[in-house]
């Protein structure tokens, strides 16, 4: 069963995504087609639930599961609706190996796969995330797109998929836009909320806290349209160790992201001066 707010999460998903598909000429569906059997997937619902498991009572660290991964997907698509309306082409329309239509898709796919390798372990877990999701995108995508009839596109859209989930955590050199905007897209998934559960269990002190204290200090992350670089996010805190996660998680992924000459990064704690970092 879906909590509410994996199904409020789904709806703006859907409505975004719709959004984007508007502002093309091509009116290309296969994104929304792709969400969609996505949303409604049991075996990708298990996964993304154990990896919560995992992640929330046995390693003590915060959300990594359903609606982490659903948040992830509406924060990249976000971006990439600004790149969109400020005319920059992703790494498939620059180099005319695809289209906006097929990045959208790879960046759906990557966002709601990512986290996969949390059912195994922390450590290294964008690699597990590539072998626990490559037969599943294969499986998703075939539904979504023949792959007989449309190999090219196929495999252009699985293998950048692929790149977003193994470079999501900055370990591995990545090279396009679309991974680069997982990196970004997972780093802004810092407000409390993803800390809720976690800091709700009474757990013995672990390695994750640090991590749980300072999301659960976050209060707003903004995604919008810049002005000196196209992209703007903004974030919000009511302490001072809200700075851990913008130092430490997001601007080292952002510092990792072939997308970081894309993006201004501004923080603060509310009523005081927002910093600005890019």
């Amino acid at each position: 069963m879906k909590s509410p707010k994996e199904i409020s999460v789904d709806e703006k998903l859907i409505t975004l995504t719709n959004e984007i598909i508007n502002l093309t000429q091509e009116k290309d569906t296969l994104p929304l087609k792709v969400l969609n059997l996505l949303i409604n997937d049991a075996e990708i619902q298990e996964v993304q639930d154990y990896a919560n498991t995992v992640s929330i009572k046995r390693l003590g660290f915060n959300d990594h599961g359903p609606v982490h991964m659903r948040t992830v997907c509406r924060n990249a698509l976000k971006m990439l609706k600004i790149l969109h309306q400020a005319n920059i082409k992703t790494s498939l329309e620059q180099e005319q190996a695809g289209t906006f239509s097929d990045s959208v898709t790879s960046v759906i796919l990557a966002s709601f796969c990512h986290d996969f390798g949390m059912t195994i372990a922390r450590q290294d877990h964008e690699l597990y995330s590539g072998i626990l999701s490559y037969n599943i995108i294969e499986r998703v995508l075939n539904q979504a797109l023949d792959k007989q009839k449309n190999l090219k596109r196929f495999v252009t859209i699985r293998s950048l998929a692929m790149e977003g989930i193994l470079g999501h955590m900055g370990t591995r050199k990545i090279h396009s836009i679309e991974a680069g905007l997982i990196l970004l897209a997972d780093g802004c998934d810092m407000t409390k909320g993803r800390a809720r559960i976690p800091m709700e269990i009474n757990t013995k002190p672990s390695a994750g806290d640090i991590h749980k204290y300072s999301a659960n200090s976050i209060e707003k992350v903004k995604i919008l349209s810049g002005e000196e670089k196209p992209i703007k996010i903004e974030v919000y805190m009511n302490e001072n160790v809200g700075f851990f996660q913008i130092e430490e998680v997001l601007m080292q992924k952002i510092n990792c992201s072939p997308a970081k000459n894309l993006v201004e990064l501004y923080a603060g704690i509310i009523g005081k001066d927002i910093k600005k970092y890019l």
